[in-house]
């Protein structure tokens, strides 16, 4: 059974608690997609909550960015990297070279991107992309 997230109103903010940064952050559709999506890897795919960083900052050249969320492997080494958008914007090349730009610098083995009703998953190796009919299933040696 699916847990409801919990949300609220601040002043005239609608906020929604993120477990993984422990505090309540304003709710935006794009936050609306990435709680959704998290929740659904922790509750219906068995993904460990401990291994999920959500605004991960990393350095990509001289400048700093945040990944919308990381999920480790059992080395805390960066297993999956995930790219979220608005269910209104469209999943295009342009959100695709973004999260492969992150992944230069994290090495990832897996790519996910997502609107909410949308999802493209991928895995990536040294010189391609492979798309994939699915989410991976999280088993990583040590895990």
């Amino acid at each position: 059974m699916r847990e409801e997230l919990k949300t609220r109103i601040d002043g005239d903010k609608s906020q929604v608690f993120c477990i993984w940064r422990h505090r309540w952050v304003r709710l935006t559709p794009e936050e609306w997609v990435r709680q959704q999506f998290l929740h659904h890897l922790v509750e219906e795919l068995a993904y460990p909550s401990g291994r999920i960083g959500v605004e991960v900052a990393i350095h990509v050249g001289d400048v700093s960015k945040r990944c919308d969320a990381i999920v480790y492997d059992a080395y805390m080494r960066p297993w999956m990297l995930l790219e979220f958008k608005a269910e209104s914007v469209a999943l295009t090349q342009r959100t695709l070279d973004q999260a492969a730009v992150y992944n230069r610098k994290l090495k990832a083995p897996y790519l996910i991107l997502s609107n909410g009703p949308k999802t493209i998953a991928a895995c990536v190796t040294e010189n391609r992309i492979e798309f994939l009919n699915e989410l991976p299933h999280y088993s990583v040696p040590g895990s």
